[in-house]
Formats: structure tokens, C-alpha cells, sequence
């Protein structure tokens, strides 16, 4: 938490169990605390946008005027890659910090929009620009939410998902990124169909576990990138401290408590992880557990990892076929903007 000490309490960031705790303990009914809960989030209202909202009496929109503050991020810069449409937004906080989220067009219907949930990341991946910067600090769930409510008030379509896989790593700030989660999910909030909303993680076992325990309705992907120990150490130092095989008793629990296929995203690296080798470790470590792989290009501004090339991706996907599982590319657009999965970095 950043909040300053005596710092009037923000609406957003409350979920609406929370906001209903609140309100009505200002004397509001709780159809007058939905109300003006889902004016503030859906609707991004202000605290003086609520004097005349319908069917709240006026007593009580002054006392939520008097208690509450309902801040918005500032939009600092968007810049849209002509190729394909992904818009990149940089936000500034309250505290001066700064995030970037993605606006991703899916055929030309709606968006899903990826959010950041840290300022930087303190895992460290070796192919991610966001490692590279160090960890700041954690975002609060309004700060996580109204990315998505920003995004969504100037789009020309409607955002039907989001996906928990900008900056941070979303299991090392749980507790903000669960609420986040609820209150865009929620139907007074941003009504966002939960099945719609992906948190993915390095892989921080306990936060898995946790996650399963918990019963979230969201969806989990886990970055995986190698099945064999010693290549995924160099690239993802997480592997030191949460090894594979913690890691994936935890997926495994996880798909089989869900009833569903766990979702790996497997980032690829030319000459590095697409062997034969590769994927015989893979097949080796799932076993028979049902699962779903993303294949991800790599995106490293720095030159240092490049992308297979097309005989190799075709070769590998084809070595992947010993798992006999879905096995999907998944397109990792805005690369000319360095809004690509793994370049945001603050760069606007």
C-alpha cells in the first residue's frame, strides 16, 4: 500500500461487498449504495457527478461526496501500431509512477485490454523489459481497474476481456489483483463475464495454490517457457526458488480442482528451447494432466533473444504433437510500438 496517511478513502478500490459495507454505514439502502457504487465504476462518475443521480436521496450523495475521492489515471501518451491495431497506453499514477496497459483488437468486434498490475517486476526473466526494470511497487485495484475503465470510455468498440499480463507479476500483488478482478467482473461494476478475465503468473506456487483454494472464477495461465530445469533457470529465475516440479503439482492441482485444461504459455527463443529435446521434457513433466499450450514469439528489443524462425516453429509444433493437446500460436501484436508481450517498460 502507497496511500498516505488521512487520505480519503477511494470508492473504486473497494469491492462491492466492501463499498456496501461502507456505504451503508453512511446510511445508504443497499439499492442507493449500488447505485452510486456502479456510477463510480461503470460509469467513472466523479463525487460531484452524483448529486442528481436517480433514486439516492440527496443526504446521502453528500455524505459519500464528503468521505470518498474518485481520482482517474492520467493518459500520458497512446500510440497505435498501423499493422494491426494494438494501442498501447501509458498512464501516470498519483505518485508520479508509471504503468502501460494494451487495447488488443479482436477481429473487429471487440477489445480485451491487458493490464499491469506492479510498477516493474522483481522477477526478472531475462527476456522481458519489464524484469529488466526492478520492482517498485504494487498497484492498487482502482489503479488496476481504471486502466480498463480508461481504455474502455474512449473505445470505438466494447472490451470484453482482460488479461492480467502487463507489468508485474499479478501473484505478488494477490489480494489487489483478486479484487481488481472482481470488481470488473462484478455487474454493477465493469460487467466484464469473469470467464473473460486471465491472470497469469511465472509461476509463485504458493499464490497458485491459494488461487485454487479459493475457487476464483478466472482464468489461470501459467508461464512455463521450458519443461527442462536448467534451461528455464536461465531465462526465469523464479525457477530457483519455485523449482518444476513444485510448480506444476500446483498447475496440475489446479486443472483437475477446475475441471479444465491449464493454460502454459510457452515463450519461444530460436536456437534455445525448440528441440526435440524440449518437447520430450514437456511430455515428461505433464503427463497426463489436460492441458492447453500458447505458443509465444519472443519479443526482445535488445536483440539479445530472437524468435524461431518458420522452419523451426514448424518443427517444433510438430515435435508438440507427442502431447496430443491443443497446441495454439498466439499472436503477440503492437511489436513496432514495443507494446508486444514482454517490451512494456514505461516508455510510452
Amino acid at each position: 500500500m502507497h496511500a498516505v496517511a488521512n487520505e480519503p478513502p477511494i470508492l473504486v478500490n473497494l469491492t462491492w461487498p466492501r463499498a456496501w459495507e461502507a456505504l451503508s454505514a453512511l446510511g445508504a439502502t443497499e439499492r442507493e449504495a449500488r447505485r452510486i457504487w456502479a456510477a463510480a465504476v461503470k460509469r467513472r462518475a466523479r463525487m460531484e457527478d452524483l448529486v442528481g443521480l436517480e433514486q439516492v436521496r440527496r443526504v446521502i450523495v453528500e455524505r459519500v461526496r464528503a468521505h470518498f475521492v474518485a481520482p482517474r489515471l492520467e493518459v500520458l501518451a497512446r500510440r497505435t501500431d498501423p499493422a494491426d491495431g494494438f494501442t498501447k497506453y501509458l498512464f501516470a499514477l498519483p505518485d508520479g509512477k508509471r504503468v502501460e496497459a494494451v487495447r488488443i483488437p479482436i477481429f473487429d468486434t471487440h477489445y480485451v485490454v491487458c493490464v499491469s498490475s506492479q510498477v516493474g517486476c522483481a522477477l526478472a526473466c531475462d527476456f522481458c523489459a519489464t524484469g529488466r526494470m526492478g520492482f517498485s511497487r504494487n498497484l492498487l485495484p482502482w489503479e488496476i481497474a481504471e486502466q480498463v475503465l480508461a481504455i474502455r470510455d474512449e473505445a470505438d468498440r466494447p472490451v470484453r476481456g482482460v488479461v492480467f499480463m502487463g507489468m508485474g507479476e499479478p501473484m505478488l500483488n494477490y489480494r489487489n489483483v483478486i479484487a481488481a478482478a472482481q470488481i470488473l467482473s462484478h455487474p454493477a461494476g465493469a460487467a466484464i463475464d469473469s470467464r473473460a478475465i486471465t491472470i497469469s503468473t511465472a509461476g509463485w506456487v504458493p499464490m497458485i495454490r491459494r488461487y485454487t483454494a479459493e475457487r476464483h472464477p478466472y482464468r489461470l495461465a501459467v508461464s512455463l517457457t521450458s519443461a527442462i530445469p536448467e534451461k528455464r533457470a536461465v531465462v526465469m529465475p523464479i525457477e530457483k526458488r519455485w523449482p518444476l516440479e513444485q510448480l506444476w503439482a500446483a498447475v496440475r492441482e489446479h486443472a483437475l480442482a477446475r475441471r479444465t485444461r491449464a493454460m502454459l504459455a510457452y515463450v519461444m527463443v530460436a536456437g534455445f528451447n525448440t528441440g526435440w529435446e524440449d518437447a520430450v521434457a514437456l511430455k515428461r513433466l505433464v503427463g497426463d494432466t489436460p492441458v492447453k499450450i500458447d505458443l509465444i514469439d519472443v519479443n526482445d528489443a535488445t536483440g539479445r533473444y530472437r524468435p524461431p524462425g518458420k522452419e523451426e516453429l514448424e518443427r517444433f509444433r510438430d515435435y508438440l504433437q507427442i502431447l496430443g493437446c491443443p497446441v495454439v500460436r498466439r499472436y503477440s501484436g503492437g511489436k513496432s510500438i514495443e507494446a508486444a508481450c514482454g517490451m512494456l517498460a514505461n516508455t510510452g
